[in-house]
């Protein structure tokens, strides 16, 4: 199932990278609170990339007539990307598509297990990184660290 998914975004063209951008930009549109685009070290930091990086990406797919950059009108410095009729067209597609496998997937647990699991995930994506490493390594007051279990 998911290569599925995997062909239907090389499909219309796209790196998983340049997916996450479609997707978290058609996110924002939704958003009132990001009416005017998504800045690109934003959008870097929502796509789990380098700024440079996006930066190369999103140029590439203004090019391809995926996205339209402008200046941010609060700071002139700041360039806000904003998803074309065409990207907006393909981000709809495809998460229609992710959607529909995730219902397909999902369908094997009960509605409750299913809420368990996204609240989980949304939480994972939400927490810093080092929260969580922190939570793991840290001995409880009091106790030696465990110590790892021999390879015997």
């Amino acid at each position: 199932m998911y290569r599925d998914f995997e062909n239907a975004i090389a499909a219309q063209g796209l790196t998983h990278i340049a997916w996450r951008v479609l997707a978290v930009l058609h996110d924002a549109a939704l958003s009132p609170d990001e009416p005017a685009g998504v800045a690109i070290g934003q959008l870097a930091h929502d796509v789990l990339a380098k700024q440079p990086t996006v930066t190369k990406l999103v140029q590439r797919m203004a090019e391809e007539g995926l996205v339209a950059l402008h200046a941010d009108p609060g700071d002139q410095r700041r360039t806000l990307v904003v998803t074309t009729d065409t990207g907006r067209r393909i981000a709809t597609a495809l998460i229609a598509q992710a959607r529909q496998q995730e219902t397909t997937l999902l369908a094997r647990w009960s509605a409750s297990e299913a809420e368990a699991f996204k609240r989980h995930l949304q939480k994972l994506v939400n927490e810093p990184p080092h929260a969580a490493a922190a939570r793991v390594v840290a001995p409880a007051r009091g106790r030696d660290p465990v110590p790892p279990a021999s390879g015997g």
